[in-house]
């Protein structure tokens, strides 16, 4: 076999793999879109069609991999095809994450329908539709190869992050106000920590895009604005504190 014939035959295998990479993120795109709108809907069919394509991901994933790892054995790549391989294993495994993700907010999505509506549940929508915007534009830069897309992207997060960090504290709010929405609420709290977990993740593929073009780390501070770990309920004022908001002297509603 000729030189010409093993790099034109190679560079098949790195499109090949590229289109793998394209298709299960538009699998993932999908899931995310079906589990926001199975919680919005209280729609216990949509969520159940969410939790069983899951399945699907798991697949793409361990396709992508054997693939990688075949290329990486028999072709040895260096440089730029290292790069593209390497990257395709690491994107597909945050692929898959998210695609997990999706699928925890479709099963909270089956909780939450059983339960009564409570107000927090309208901020869903925006963090999903932020969180989605987000993954289709990294994958756009993917398919563009564009670091500076993808750089734009990442710093995005950050805006995702705070509306987290809102509908913790209303979400907070509205427990301590009356016990019977307990329930409900935690289970949204867990639905919009997995959508925030989906916007890291959109953001690690970022940060790869970019290595993968320009064979380089990111390497200003990753945005992150979730300051929920800090924050301290007070029930004697029904105050929800803390975070970069008390930080900064900003008073909270």
């Amino acid at each position: 076999m000729s030189t010409e014939h093993i790099v034109k035959a190679f560079g098949q295998e790195l499109e090949g793999l590229s289109r793998m990479i394209v298709e299960m993120g538009g699998v993932a795109e999908t899931q995310i879109d079906k589990a926001i709108q199975a919680v919005t809907r209280r729609d216990v069919a949509l969520a159940g069609e969410v939790i069983r394509e899951d399945q699907r991901l798991d697949h793409m994933e361990s396709e992508i991999d054997q693939r990688s790892v075949r290329a990486l054995a028999l072709r040895q790549p260096m440089a730029s095809d290292l790069r593209e391989v390497v990257s395709a294993l690491k994107i597909a495994a945050d692929l898959e994450r998210i695609g997990d993700y999706a699928a925890n907010v479709a099963k909270r999505a089956i909780a939450i329908a059983q339960t009564p509506v409570v107000r927090p549940v309208k901020t869903l929508p925006l963090m999903g539709r932020m969180a989605l915007e987000n993954l289709n534009e990294v994958l756009e830069a993917y398919v563009e190869r564009d670091a500076k897309r993808a750089e734009q992207a990442w710093l995005r997060d950050e805006e995702l992050d705070d509306i987290y960090n809102g509908m913790f504290r209303e979400t907070l709010t509205y427990m301590m106000e009356d016990p019977r929405n307990i329930s409900p609420c935690t289970h949204l709290l867990f639905i919009a920590k997995n959508i925030e977990r989906i916007g890291d993740h959109a953001t690690n593929i970022a940060e790869t895009i970019h290595f993968l073009v320009t064979g380089t780390p990111l390497t200003d501070e990753r945005p992150k604005g979730d300051a929920t770990s800090f924050s301290v309920v007070t029930p004697e004022d029904g105050a929800v504190r803390g975070g970069v908001d008390d930080e900064a002297g900003t008073s909270e509603d």
